[in-house]
């Protein structure tokens, strides 16, 4: 008998992935954890049914949510990454030689050790204690109420605004990330699919825009997730993502999918898009 693993991504929608096997299932104080082996994807994390990354497509979101906005940033030394469990962005953040300090929260300690065992691909930089890395396990939206003048750059690699990453999509959480940030700094979140979180989209800029006086969407195309194209949004005090010089990132980075010349042209975007952040 044929296994499939179906993603509900509205209640009209749902992407199906046909299943070698199950190779964790369990679940935390928080939600369901489960790592599966899929046909199309490979080893795939799933949290509470829904697919969070897999080793065919990961490092286009990973890459994404890092680089861009660490290049954004002239100088950032001390960074701190929200959620990120699988260890795909933090693996990322400790590639830029600028960055002395790498922090990173993440409320479920079964999702790191999952992945560092079925994922290890992804969670490497927490396999090899990387010496720039200081892992906590904990709250995140707590830890930005704590904090203040601390970080160069704030990246929020969350779930869905359902279950524990419901709270990193409010006014009140990005007023405390306004506040854990330098007088120069900025933070990142992944913010859904353009096509089927608009109302999100469209209140996450308000909030944003009210204290922060740059805020930039960007868009990068990963399989994965509803809809094929993805969003994120930076929050900037200072630096304005359009303004960069492309000419100082290195083009000997490592990367699979990101590039100096997408760190600009992830900006451009479709008249759709430009309307629902307008």
């Amino acid at each position: 008998m044929e296994l499939w693993y179906t993603e509900y991504q509205t209640k009209n929608l749902g992407l199906a992935a046909r299943i070698k096997e199950t190779l964790y299932s369990g679940k935390s104080k928080f939600q369901e954890v489960a790592v599966v082996e899929a046909y199309e994807f490979g080893r795939m994390l799933v949290l509470d049914g829904v697919f969070q990354t897999s080793i065919f497509d990961e490092f286009i979101y990973h890459e994404m949510i890092a680089h861009v906005p660490l290049f954004v940033h002239p100088d950032p030394k001390t960074v701190l990454v929200i959620g990120g469990g699988d260890g795909g962005t933090i693996r990322e953040v400790v590639k830029h030689q600028s960055v002395e300090v790498a922090e990173m929260v993440e409320i479920d300690g079964l999702v790191v050790e999952v992945s560092k065992k079925y994922l290890p691909e992804i969670s490497s930089a927490l396999n090899e204690n990387h010496p720039k890395l200081q892992l906590k396990i904990g709250d995140g939206i707590k830890h930005m109420q704590e904090v203040e003048n601390k970080y160069d750059v704030i990246i929020v690699d969350c779930s869905d605004p359902i279950g524990p990453g419901k709270g990193l999509f409010t006014h009140e959480f990005y007023q405390n990330v306004h506040k854990a940030l330098k007088l120069d700094g900025l933070f990142v979140q992944q913010t859904e699919s353009p096509f089927y979180h608009q109302q999100l989209i469209q209140q996450l800029t308000a909030d944003i825009t009210s204290m922060f006086p740059i805020t930039r969407l960007y868009l990068a195309n990963i399989p994965l997730y509803p809809g094929g194209l993805h969003c994120f949004t930076i929050g900037s005090k200072k630096y304005d993502p359009l303004s960069i010089d492309i000419g100082r990132i290195p083009e000997n980075l490592n990367t699979r999918y990101y590039n100096r010349e997408l760190q600009k042209s992830c900006f451009a975007l479709p008249n759709f898009v430009k309307k629902l952040v307008r």
